[in-house]
């Protein structure tokens, strides 16, 4: 609860003068969170601008998430198994909405890759923007904004090697990493489609689950 209160920025005793438990507290914390990203992602898609820089804006939200509200995601990552089920399914579902926003715009951006491939490349890079939660970097914020944001581009852009192509990155020894499964085309659907939607962990917040995420 110590972590929960240096989040809400109030002592972990006084939590329980407003909610009834530590369930209660996170649920309403992660929703605040995720709908405040997802009104944010939302008022960008809806704003006419081109694709690139919609896209910008929405990598710029993940960023100013994680250096605004990096303690709250921490406790979500370690906290989000032990909520109650419906009130994870329904956050669950919140993220992977949040993402969709990210994945309709990178869609027109990549023609090259099919939605399962734009969907993953949408969680490698909330992902890479995320991993910063979990270490010092040493780099004062702006600095760390703008790195966390060049990645996080450059993910999105990543080239579409085919199999036998020389990867950017060799094993040891010169061992070629194992070839990719192809995508199912009965999987991969229209480039606007939505995912199912199951209910594997999720490690980004929000960024959702693996049907690709803190609110990835």
């Amino acid at each position: 609860m110590a972590d929960i209160g240096a989040a809400a920025g109030i002592t972990g005793s006084a939590i329980y003068r407003h909610f009834d438990g530590k369930s209660a507290v996170l649920v309403a914390m992660f929703d605040h969170v995720i709908d405040d990203l997802s009104r944010e992602a939302s008022a960008i898609v809806a704003s006419g601008g081109d694709a690139l820089a919609i896209l910008r804006g929405l990598i710029q939200t993940q960023v100013r998430f994680v250096l605004r509200d990096g303690t709250l995601a921490q406790v979500y990552h370690n906290e989000v198994a032990n909520l109650p089920e419906e009130d994870r399914h329904r956050l669950r579902r919140k993220q992977r909405l949040y993402i969709e926003e990210w994945v309709h715009v990178l869609a027109q951006l990549r023609p090259d890759a099919g939605d399962a491939t734009v969907r993953a490349l949408v969680h490698a890079s909330v992902g890479a923007i995320q991993s910063v939660l979990f270490y010092q970097s040493g780099l004062t914020d702006d600095q760390l904004a703008a790195l966390m944001s060049s990645i996080a581009e450059a993910s999105l852009f990543a080239p579409m090697l085919a199999w036998g192509d020389d990867p950017p990155i060799h094993l040891p020894g010169g061992l070629l990493p194992a070839p990719p499964a192809p995508e199912s085309p009965a999987r991969r659907g229209p480039a606007f489609s939505a995912p199912p939607l199951p209910d594997e962990p999720v490690r980004s917040f929000p960024v959702g689950e693996s049907d690709a995420g803190a609110p990835g």
